[in-house]
């Protein structure tokens, strides 16, 4: 018996959500990203700031630099990108050297999001979704840093 799979939205988000808690249990910021091609997951990758020591180790860097490896190219206009948290000023350029064609995320960033500090430093050509799982992604954050207090 043959399995349909709907590739939504929702569905990579779950995937991006699934990085985030790998993050969470490591005790870093839970962050998630995958990168995908032709609803194909070709990157994933969760926030390692702490396990590197490195404050550019961020899941969305991390998964960027991934996926333009696997691809063969540093551009990567044919791709959508799943957060599980607005990219921050940082991320936001990085996905714009990248020239990424989609950016998806879930939870806002209020302080340090891109929307907030940089609202157009994603390239022109980007689209953006925002909102998708939210309400998961932002809980995961705030369990986190209460947890942390």
């Amino acid at each position: 018996m043959t399995q349909n799979i709907t590739f939504s939205d929702e569905y990579f988000m779950k995937k991006a959500f699934d990085e985030a808690q790998i993050a969470f249990d490591k005790g870093e910021i839970p962050v998630g990203a995958i990168v995908v091609c032709n609803n194909k997951i070709v990157a994933k990758a969760h926030n390692l700031v702490e396990t590197l020591n490195d404050v550019t180790a961020h899941a969305e860097i991390l998964a960027i630099s991934s996926a333009a490896e696997y691809l063969g190219g540093k551009y990567l206009p044919e791709c959508t990108i799943y957060i599980t948290l607005e990219p921050c000023v940082m991320c936001s350029g990085a996905l714009q050297w990248a020239q990424i064609g989609r950016v998806v995320y879930g939870a806002k960033d209020e302080t340090r999001g891109y929307n907030k500090n940089a609202p157009n430093a994603l390239h022109k050509k980007t689209k953006i979704t925002s909102g998708i799982l939210e309400e998961e992604c932002s809980n995961i954050l705030k369990e986190f840093f209460a947890k942390k207090r």
